[in-house]
C-alpha cells in the first residue's frame, strides 16, 4: 500500500487486515516506517534534506530481509514486523511472527515502489500536487520535492497492479488501467 501519509496508506492497509481474516486468511499489516534506517544514516545531509528522505530513509534490504523474503514462495513464513523504533533510534524488539502458508503482509508506506521490491500486489494511492500540498501538515511540507520526484522517476502509476486516487479521502477512486 504504497502513498505518501496524506494519502493515509496505514489507515487504509490496516482496514483490509480484518476482512481478511475474516475470509480465513492471516493478516499482517507492516509499516514501513517501522523500517527505517538509524538517524546517523537518514540525517547525514540533514533532518530535512528531500533528496535523503526519497533516498536513504527506508531500509529497503532490512524489509526484503524480514519480511518479503520470509512470506516469498520458498520463505518460512518468520516475519519481523517492526525492525526499528525511529523515535527512540534503536531496535524495536518486536518478536518474529509467523504467518501460516496462505497468510497476506500487508506493507504499508511511502516510496514503496522504486526501488524493485518484491511485492506480490502493489496498490498505489496517488494525490495531484495541490492535494498532496494541501494535506501534508507544514512539518512536513519539505517531503514534498521527494514525492514529486518519485511521481516522475519512478511514475508509480505507470505500473502499480492497482491505483487509488485519494484526493478525497471520502471518495476514493479506483483509477481504471489503459
Amino acid at each position: 500500500m504504497d502513498g505518501a501519509p496524506a494519502a493515509a496508506p496505514d489507515r487504509l492497509a490496516d482496514a483490509l487486515v480484518d476482512p481478511l481474516r475474516t475470509r480465513g486468511r492471516p493478516a499482517l499489516r507492516v509499516a514501513a516506517g517501522d523500517f527505517l534506517r538509524p538517524a546517523s544514516l537518514r540525517y547525514e545531509q540533514g533532518r530535512t534534506n528531500p533528496d535523503s528522505f526519497y533516498w536513504g530513509w527506508l531500509d529497503e534490504a532490512g524489509l526484503r530481509r524480514e519480511v518479503l523474503d520470509p512470506t516469498g514462495a520458498d520463505g518460512t513464513g518468520r516475519v519481523l514486523p517492526s525492525l526499528w523504533n525511529a523515535a527512540t533510534d534503536r531496535a524495536s524488539r518486536a518478536d518474529y511472527v509467523t504467518l501460516p502458508p496462505g497468510g497476506v503482509v500487508i506493507v504499508s508506506g511511502g516510496l514503496l515502489l522504486g526501488g524493485g521490491l518484491p511485492f506480490d500486489l502493489s496498490v498505489h494511492l496517488v494525490l495531484s500536487a495541490a492535494a498532496l500540498a494541501r494535506r501534508t501538515g507544514d512539518d512536513e511540507a519539505w517531503t514534498l520535492p521527494a514525492y514529486a520526484r518519485y511521481a516522475d522517476e519512478v511514475a508509480p502509476e505507470s505500473f502499480a497492479d492497482v491505483v487509488v486516487r485519494m484526493d478525497d479521502p471520502r471518495h476514493p477512486a479506483l483509477v481504471e488501467s489503459t
